[in-house]
């Protein structure tokens, strides 16, 4: 197998031939698959949170309940049978194709599930929790089949970069949507109309699946392939990605693995308490819905920009490194809500500042997991990279409730989510020591290997 990282350099595109291929097909196709992979995350997740604070559930249960999240980080688990088998009937549109159909069609279900359940309806929380479940496995399937079409889909590491772009792009804007957007919609139309207009939503993911096209550079990698009933076949996709990763890879694919797992933790960790903060804060939904709607919206897509500009020009480490030194200091500025609660300019301020570092190290992460994976064992073995990515800070966030309100019942609840958002912040450190590391060790790599 080939990895993209060992691809020959190529000719750096002027600003010109970029924006020509800014109106290709394929960008604005994994501009709307980036936005119905990002829908449903926050839905199961800080969207959620927000609905059950509304209804008086406790943090704790708020926190345990966000490890339906666990779903995405599991996804390696599953990602052999994406890569390797061809759903029935789906599966005349393309493996690829075929299995983002089938799990935005679940997801749409999940959803619409919520929503008629809610956490007061039968079942309760636990039936909210199955519900939530549902659509995270099938939302994780489904960044499964995007993220390997993806990948397949760029002829170059140029271009790579650029449907990277477009697919952070599409996915911030789910985020916001998510975010923000649906709690206007939901002061309006109450929560569970706003799950079900949500839920129709990923029919956007069903049109631009049924207009993207099976990626022909990867067909003959996996047509290659042994089926997955096989016993060589099956060793091969649940073994063989491994293998030929740290084949490539050797020893520092561990520290690679490691150094991914740690990036995004700051965010990871405090992640189920940032709405029923804004709760807390006196905040009002239209007010949180404007905020993100604006400000929030612009600093995510400039960071996302400016990214993907600092990926290009500066490279994929110095924008590593900086993008964890951003994510620490924007965790930890929202300390500052606490002691200006229901302060609406602050509150702007800090998500504005906050989205900016999320979109920023977002892209320089995606462009660099991408870098790592070879045609052949795309889908399991980004998947494994994004579950390295996602699985401790998963884990991890499951325990925020406990924690803030361990704090609150000795310093209050304000000082509590300070010291909590603060304590986020400084664990950005890891990530940022490591990526040093692996940058030193890229430079010796590049000084030695011959001119």
């Amino acid at each position: 197998m080939t990895s993209q990282a060992s691809a020959p350099p190529r000719r750096k595109r002027t600003a010109m031939e970029v924006l020509r291929e800014l109106r290709q097909p394929k960008v604005a196709v994994t501009l709307a698959l980036g936005f119905s992979s990002g829908l449903p995350f926050l839905l199961t997740a800080n969207t959620l949170g927000y609905w059950l604070r509304d209804e008086g559930t406790g943090l704790k249960a708020i926190g345990f309940i966000s490890w339906v999240g666990l779903a995405y980080s599991l996804k390696w688990l599953w990602s052999p049978v994406v890569d390797r088998v061809d759903l029935p009937l789906l599966g005349r549109l393309g493996r690829r194709r075929g299995w983002m159909a089938f799990a935005q069609i679940l997801v749409a279900a999940g959803l619409v599930g919520i929503a008629i359940v809610g956490p007061k309806g039968p079942g309760g929380l636990t039936a909210i929790g199955a519900f939530a479940l549902l659509t995270a496995f099938a939302s994780a399937t489904q960044d499964i089949a995007i993220d390997a079409w993806r990948i397949e889909a760029a002829s170059d590491s140029d271009e790579q970069g650029l449907l990277s772009s477009a697919a952070a792009l599409g996915y911030r804007a789910a985020i916001i949507a998510a975010d923000a957007l649906i709690l206007a919609v939901a002061a309006r139309i109450g929560w569970p109309g706003a799950y079900v207009a949500y839920g129709a939503a990923m029919s956007i993911g069903l049109v631009a699946t049924w207009f993207a096209l099976e990626p022909a550079r990867a067909q003959a990698a996996l047509k290659a392939q042994a089926p997955l009933w096989n016993p060589r076949g099956f060793f091969d996709a649940v073994v063989g990605p491994f293998v030929d990763f740290f084949a490539q890879h050797k020893a520092l694919g561990f520290l690679m693995l490691i150094a991914i797992a740690t990036y995004r933790l700051p965010d990871f960790v405090m992640g189920p308490m940032y709405t029923p903060y804004y709760v807390d804060l006196g905040l009002t939904k239209d007010a949180v819905a404007a905020v993100r709607g604006s400000i929030g919206l612009f600093g995510a897509l400039a960071g996302v920009a400016i990214g993907g500009l600092s990926a290009v020009r500066l490279g994929l480490f110095p924008t590593l490194i900086t993008g964890a030194i951003l994510q620490g200091l924007g965790t930890a500025s929202f300390a500052l809500l606490a002691l200006y609660p229901g302060n609406v300019p602050m509150f702007g301020a800090v998500m504005g500042g906050d989205n900016f570092v999320q979109g920023y190290a977002g892209v320089a992460l995606i462009a660099y997991m991408s870098s790592l994976t070879s045609l052949g064992y795309t889908a399991t073995q980004y998947a494994l990279l994004s579950s390295a990515y996602a699985l401790l800070g998963k884990f991890l966030k499951g325990f925020s409730g406990v924690i803030v309100e361990g704090l609150a019942k000795t310093y209050g609840q304000m000082p509590a989510y300070e010291i909590a958002f603060v304590g986020a912040g400084l664990i950005a450190i890891p990530a940022l020591v490591l990526f040093l590391l692996l940058a030193r060790v890229n430079r010796r790599t590049l000084a030695m290997a011959p001119a």
